[in-house]
């Protein structure tokens, strides 16, 4: 405690424009940003927020400075559900007024998720009061660089991907010829396939169609590699890269993510989506290393979910992946056997 404490007082701050230089204040409040323990710190300073959700009925995430307050509910019981949130943010807002932090309602998002049979036309929502103002509801919202809309389609974020990548391509095939191949490779993996592979395990599930706006963009990017002309077949150039389609590198980051969360090698709120298969009478299936798949009510929304989606891909998994020793044992046999499927 004496440690923090020498860690955090006696610290002082000055402005400097050009050569001038403003007098010393005494810093009484705050953590020194750019530190190491500063998120840590502030993170613990802001957990009762947490709380104060937890005691309104409503789920909460939080991110450094940045707070996302969840609730799910049936359309009719809108009107319910948006008391309840606006109650807690005016607690919050009280919490946080005490203790010399600001809500900031100019950045605040509201997006109301539901099937496009249950969703915000069949909701009377309008907008959520915060502190005094009205948020309107939004039609996407982005989150730790992903783009989510209203009805968790991903069309906003795999556009947001394809644009992204495509500005990139198009710079990296100006100088291609100028290039030795191993340094395109690697600014390619840099700039492109880095935004197809960030957060991909969201996409599981999605139709073909969807998934095939980010395979034009892998595809283009093996044809700039290797100078593929445009009208040649380009299975043959993404196998010859050892590159797995899209489809596959999505089931890839969901596998590896199962494997950690098998092996406590994963965070607790990823483990505790996992339930180890446990049959009620003593069958070879008990010594398979498998996982429960739970039941789903809806096909488009709950399949896609990790804690199905991942159970029901780790089952269908050779028995030798299964209980591989290591994880780069795992990632090695895992590619060799999506790369067997892709073929």
């Amino acid at each position: 405690m004496e440690w923090l404490t020498s860690y955090l007082t006696d610290r002082v701050q000055t402005v400097k424009i050009d050569d001038a230089c403003s007098s010393e204040k005494k810093l009484l409040f705050g953590v020194p940003q750019g530190s190491v323990l500063g998120p840590i710190l502030f993170s613990l300073y802001s957990s009762p927020v947490a709380a104060i959700a937890r005691k309104h009925g409503l789920t909460v995430q939080l991110y450094a400075d940045d707070t996302q307050l969840y609730l799910a509910f049936h359309p009719v019981e809108a009107d319910d559900a948006l008391a309840r949130v606006e109650a807690c943010i005016a607690e919050i807002k009280q919490w946080m007024v005490k203790n010399k932090l600001q809500l900031n309602s100019d950045k605040t998002l509201v997006l109301l998720f539901g099937s496009p049979r249950q969703g915000s036309s069949s909701c009377s929502v309008e907008h959520v009061l915060i502190d005094g103002h009205p948020i309107p509801i939004s039609v996407t919202a982005k989150n730790l660089g992903v783009i989510f809309d209203e009805h968790l389609n991903m069309n906003n974020h795999i556009k947001a991907i394809c644009r992204g990548c495509m500005f990139q391509l198009r710079n990296i095939s100006r100088i291609r010829r100028l290039l030795p191949m191993k340094t395109a490779e690697q600014l390619i993996h840099a700039f492109v396939m880095s935004k197809l592979d960030y957060c991909n395990s969201l996409l599981f599930g999605l139709p073909s169609t969807s998934i095939g706006h980010l395979q034009r963009i892998q595809n283009i990017a093996a044809r700039i590699l290797t100078r593929t002309k445009k009208f040649d077949h380009i299975t043959p150039v993404l196998k010859n890269l050892h590159w797995l389609p899209i489809e596959q590198r999505i089931v890839f980051k969901l596998m590896l993510l199962t494997y950690r969360a098998v092996n406590d090698m994963a965070p607790e709120y990823i483990k505790e989506l996992i339930v180890p298969h446990k049959p009620a009478r003593s069958l070879r299936s008990s010594c398979a290393h498998k996982l429960s798949v739970p039941r789903s009510r809806l096909k488009g929304y709950g399949d896609r979910c990790f804690s199905i989606a991942a159970p029901r891909l780790w089952n269908e998994l050779p028995e030798d992946l299964r209980t591989a020793s290591s994880l780069t044992i795992f990632k090695s046999g895992l590619k060799t056997h999506l790369f067997k499927i892709f073929n």
